[in-house]
């Protein structure tokens, strides 16, 4: 019995999961990309904190074993680069005309319609 309740509200809810969603505007486009971008710059952010962090691992490591005697052979690896603060500027929106909306894609050598048949008259009636 409860599998089949489940079922038909599964059944029930399945049309609206599918349901298509309006566009976005420009606006939630633009305030979506400010997120991609301040998403991208906090990852930057992490691996930085991450690198400096393991430098300071490696530092202790590396004092600890010379302090006991032991010969350990430090690696050379790039350094940490600070990703600086968080700057996003936007792109510049495109002119309606520039978009090519309103355009034809080609200049048109002649006119839409002309004045002459496209069949040759005959001279006879039928």
């Amino acid at each position: 019995m409860k599998a089949c309740i489940a079922l038909m509200a599964l059944a029930l809810t399945t049309g609206s999961a599918l349901a298509k969603l309006p566009p976005l505007s420009d606006e939630a486009k633009a305030k979506a990309a400010e997120a991609a971008a301040k998403t991208a710059w906090s990852d930057k952010v992490a691996g930085y904190q991450l690198c400096q962090s393991q430098d300071r691992v490696a530092a202790t490591y590396l004092a600890q074993a010379r302090a006991a005697a032991k010969t350990v052979q430090p690696v050379t690896t790039p350094s940490c680069t600070d990703p600086g603060p968080f700057s996003y500027t936007p792109p510049e929106p495109k002119p309606i005309e520039a978009s090519g909306a309103h355009s034809p894609p080609a200049t048109a050598a002649t006119p839409p319609s002309s004045g002459q048949p496209t069949a040759a008259p005959t001279g006879t009636k039928p």
